[in-house]
């Protein structure tokens, strides 16, 4: 006798989405589709394995994504150095750069699907997890950046989700970025005495992360730090002006928060948060800004770009919290029958009612009518079709509402079967 086979578990960290959640899933993602649509994007599909060097060059060897949380091999087959994306930006910008997108005009572009970090599972992060990805390529105005967050606050509206808000900074240009970081790498070396060991490590190789602590020891540190802000530029200040403007203009409220950073190197100017306090610890839903280096950075012709990232779970929880999303039926119709022949019967009607645009479950094998209604109601089906030996003499077949409460249609009604696809239409 074999051994008996040791049951199988999901990996930690890596969620199984069933059947009723992932209606949740559907209804959400044909929302964004829509939502999309309505600005203009278009969707674009990266290959879940990318090239390793294509995320340590394009978000920084000196992130916590790079150094602690890919998911990285060698390709036993060719002893290629492979990663599963951790993020969609660095693969989205180098499928534009290998297929040319840029050559006639700018692209606004997004994804959606699974992207996998090794990070500690918790409410609202996981091991393989799902990003809305939002790109716009080519354009370098700030009237863009503020399109992406005046469609976001559209998004939370359309979901009819409340107590999001957003925050605002400018990480500025690159020379304006060296400046402060000569400046803040000198007030973390005044206080070296009050950081924490990941913050003296990361003290020279990136600075602005430490900022970003949530160690109560280190606050009073980050606050007095020199703020980039008091570093930017003219040109800079006049985007981030411009951006600020037209989200007046739009009534969006938001908050400057000049420790907002982002946790990926190739981020300039504006930067921005949608945060909330109905998600514990991990509150950020959305987070984006722009990206004008990256292009050039991974061997394209310099162009601007900007986009933002919203992570599926979080904000599937949200709407979950705020009612958004009501039980999903299986179907509209359940179809019950008495025996072998009206079995068939019913394969051959739900077929037609199939036609008729309508969702159909036709009640598998053998039961009693107790037993079939039960599992029809169960379905959430509107109206249960029955078929009897009565039913299929007279060429009839039998409704009974399930979800309607008042007396004419709480009884049961029946319809000739050559004209019940026409009646139900008019009802269902």
């Amino acid at each position: 006798m074999s051994q008996s086979f040791k049951k199988v578990h999901a990996i930690t960290g890596m969620k199984d989405i069933l059947p009723d959640g992932s209606a949740h899933w559907e209804h959400l993602e044909e929302t964004v589709r829509q939502w999309l649509a309505a600005y203009g994007y278009r969707n674009m599909r990266t290959p879940v394995l990318e090239q390793t060097r294509l995320f340590t060059r394009g978000i920084g060897e000196v992130t916590d994504i790079v150094e602690k949380e890919m998911y990285s091999f060698t390709d036993a087959l060719n002893g290629e150095q492979l990663t599963m994306r951790p993020e969609f930006t660095a693969g989205i910008v180098r499928a534009t750069i290998e297929h040319n997108l840029l050559y006639e005009r700018p692209q606004r572009v997004y994804a959606l699907g699974p992207v996998f970090r090794h990070e500690k599972p918790q409410r609202g992060r996981y091991r393989q997890f799902h990003q809305i990805d939002v790109e716009a390529l080519g354009m370098a105005g700030p009237d863009i950046d503020a399109e992406m967050i005046i469609m976001l606050a559209r998004l939370w509206k359309t979901l009819g989700l409340a107590d999001i808000r957003l925050e605002l900074n400018s990480l500025g240009q690159a020379d304006e970025r060296r400046a402060h970081r000569e400046a803040l790498v000198r007030h973390l070396e005044q206080h070296i005495d009050v950081l924490d060991e990941e913050a003296r490590r990361r003290m020279h190789t990136n600075p602005l992360r430490v900022l970003d602590t949530k160690n109560p020891a280190m606050q009073e540190m980050a606050n007095s730090a020199p703020r980039l802000f008091d570093f930017l530029g003219e040109a800079s200040r006049a985007h981030f002006d411009g951006v600020c403007k037209r989200l007046d203009d739009a009534g969006i409220g938001y908050s400057l928060n000049p420790r907002l950073v982002r946790g990926l190197d190739y981020y300039n100017s504006t930067v921005f948060e949608w945060v909330t306090d109905r998600l514990g610890a991990q509150g950020t839903v959305c987070g984006g800004g722009r990206y004008d280096g990256l292009i050039e950075l991974l061997g394209g012709k310099p162009a601007p770009a900007v986009g933002f990232a919203i992570g599926m779970e979080r904000l599937l929880d949200l709407c979950e919290q705020s009612g958004a999303f009501q039980a999903a039926a299986e179907c509209q119709i359940y179809l019950v029958h008495q025996s072998d022949d009206a079995q068939r019967a019913a394969a051959v009607l739900a077929e037609k009612l199939r036609d008729g645009g309508f969702k159909v479950i036709v009640h598998p094998g053998s039961a009693s009518f107790k037993s079939q209604f039960r599992r029809a109601d169960a379905s959430g089906a509107q109206v249960a079709v029955i078929l009897g030996e009565d039913e299929l003499r007279n060429r009839q077949a039998s409704i009974k509402w399930l979800r309607r409460t008042d007396d004419v249609q709480a009884q049961q009604q029946t319809i000739p079967m050559d004209s019940l696809v026409e009646e139900l239409k008019q009802k269902v």
